[in-house]
C-alpha cells in the first residue's frame, strides 16, 4: 500500500476546555484556584501538549501532504485511502481514532511521558517522524489489535477499540433479552460489558476485581482475570449487577465470543438505551425498545504503528 498523505489527530487539553466554559483564561484560572487546585498544573500540560503537537506537524509536514483535525471530528471525516494517521494525545486517543480510522496505520504519540504512561503511544513528538517515514517507506512494524463490532438490524454499525458498554444512558436499570447460541435470557441489570483483548485489563478487570471481592466476602474463591493478548481473536462480556426476580434472570452473567460468536441483545427499554465505545458516550447507537444488536468480533484489526528493533 501506497501512503501519500498523514491526518494528525489532536484533542483539547483541559485548559483548553475550561476556556472554552469560562470564555478567558483569566477566568479559568480564578475558577481553579478559587476551588483550591493548582492552575499552574494545567498551563504546563497546555504548553507541554502544544510544543508536542507543533514539533509532530513541522516533522510531518516536511515528508508529506498533512492534515489536522479534532478528535470530535472523527466521526464524519472522510478518510482518503492512502492517508495514515499520527494522533498526539493520551491512550484514549489512539483507542478513539482506530474506530474511524479502520485498518489504516496509527503513529501514537505522547505529547508528555513524564505525565503519561503511553501503553499505546511507543513514540515521543521527536521520534514521530520515524515512525511515520517507516510506514511511508514501507518497513513499519506493526502490532495488530483485535476490535469489537456492534450491529442493530437497520444496519447501524459500531466499532470498539477497548469495550462496548450496553444498556441505559443513566442509572436506571437496563432491561433486555440476551442471546447466545441455543440460551437467551430476560434480564434487568446495569448494562452488559464486552471487551476486546486491549480492553481486557481496563474496565473489564474492574468488575473482575469487583467479583473477586464480593466472593471473598461470601467465603468463596474466584481466580484472577487472565488479561487477553491485544490481537487475541477473542472476546469477553459480562452482566454487569443482574438483578433476579419474577420476570428477570441471571444465569448468563459472562463469557467468551470467538471467530464466528455473536452475542444478541434485544432491547426491553422505552428510552434511555445506548451502545456506546471506548467510554465515549457521545458516539453511540440508540439501544431502544425493539432495536437489536448483533456483538462480535470486527472483520479489521486497527493497526499500530511500534518502533521497530535497533
Amino acid at each position: 500500500m501506497s501512503w501519500s498523505r498523514v491526518l494528525i489527530v489532536r484533542r483539547a487539553t483541559r485548559l483548553q476546555e475550561l476556556i472554552a466554559r469560562f470564555n478567558t483564561k483569566a477566568q479559568a484560572r480564578f475558577y481553579i484556584e478559587s476551588a483550591g487546585g493548582d492552575f499552574d498544573d494545567y498551563d504546563a500540560e497546555d504548553t507541554a501538549y502544544r510544543r508536542a503537537l507543533d514539533e509532530v506537524e513541522r516533522a510531518v509536514r516536511e515528508m508529506t501532504k498533512t492534515q489536522v483535525i479534532d478528535r470530535g471530528l472523527l466521526p464524519n471525516y472522510l478518510f482518503a485511502d492512502d492517508e495514515l494517521v499520527v494522533t498526539v494525545g493520551q491512550d484514549g486517543l489512539v483507542a478513539n481514532t482506530a474506530k474511524y480510522a479502520l485498518a489504516r496505520p496509527i503513529v501514537g504519540v505522547n505529547p508528555e511521558p513524564s505525565r503519561y504512561d503511553g501503553v499505546l503511544l511507543p513514540f515521543e513528538a521527536r521520534s514521530a517522524a520515524t515512525g511515520v517515514r517507516a510506514v511511508l517507506e514501507g518497513t513499519a512494524q506493526i502490532r495488530e489489535v483485535s476490535m469489537a463490532a456492534a450491529r442493530l438490524q437497520d444496519g447501524q454499525k459500531l466499532l470498539a477499540f477497548n469495550d462496548f458498554f450496553i444498556g441505559a444512558r443513566t442509572h436506571i436499570s437496563a432491561r433486555y433479552r440476551i442471546a447466545l447460541g441455543s440460551r437467551e435470557e430476560v434480564q434487568s441489570s446495569s448494562g452488559v460489558l464486552v471487551s476486546t483483548g486491549a480492553g481486557s485489563t481496563g474496565w473489564m478487570s474492574s468488575v473482575f476485581n469487583m467479583a473477586k471481592g464480593v466472593a471473598a466476602f461470601g467465603g468463596g474463591r474466584m481466580p484472577p482475570s487472565k488479561p487477553l493478548a491485544w490481537d487475541a481473536r477473542e472476546l469477553r462480556w459480562v452482566v454487569r449487577e443482574p438483578f433476579v426476580s419474577r420476570a428477570t434472570g441471571a444465569t448468563m452473567v459472562a463469557g467468551r465470543l470467538r471467530e464466528r460468536d455473536h452475542l444478541e441483545l434485544e432491547s426491553q427499554m422505552p428510552v434511555q438505551g445506548v451502545i456506546f465505545s471506548d467510554g465515549v458516550e457521545q458516539d453511540f447507537l440508540s439501544f431502544n425498545s425493539g432495536a437489536i444488536a448483533s456483538v462480535g468480533l470486527a472483520d479489521v484489526s486497527a493497526q499500530l504503528v511500534v518502533p521497530g528493533q535497533s
